[in-house]
């Protein structure tokens, strides 16, 4: 019982700190100007009430991260497991949650490429903390 207990942990905590690079990430890109540059209105403020869903979120994606997928690659895992949260956010969040269209196309047409690339983030980082904690 103590080791579900430990795997479930293990996975909730990756989750938060990839759910915390993604998030420094978004942020970084948003404060330098880099998403106006790509034609994409996403620069948010570095907060703890931004911050502190989305830790929580990217703790609860964390439980992909139960599943016994090549568990030999961690790039090739997070990148993997990055596409759910991605495709939850393109087409729950952004159009029905959020009033930003399909793909968040309203914030700008690269929307969805940055969606992947911090994403990706998320999955990577959470996947090498998961390896690295084992």
């Amino acid at each position: 019982m103590a080791n579900i207990f430990r795997t479930l942990s293990l996975v909730f905590a990756a989750g938060c700190v990839g759910a915390v690079a993604n998030s420094l990430i978004v942020w970084l890109f948003g404060d330098l100007g880099i998403n106006a540059a790509l034609g994409v209105k996403i620069a948010p403020k570095l907060t703890p009430a931004w911050l502190y869903p989305r830790v929580v979120w990217g703790g609860l994606w964390g439980s992909l991260f139960l599943l016994p997928l090549l568990r030999r690659s961690v790039l090739i895992r997070g990148l993997l497991f990055s596409l759910a949260p991605s495709l939850v956010m393109l087409f729950v969040v952004f159009p029905v949650k959020a009033n930003k269209g399909m793909l968040g196309l309203a914030l700008g047409n690269m929307t969805p490429v940055l969606v992947l690339f911090f994403n990706a983030v998320w999955g990577v980082t959470a996947a090498l903390w998961l390896r690295l904690s084992r």
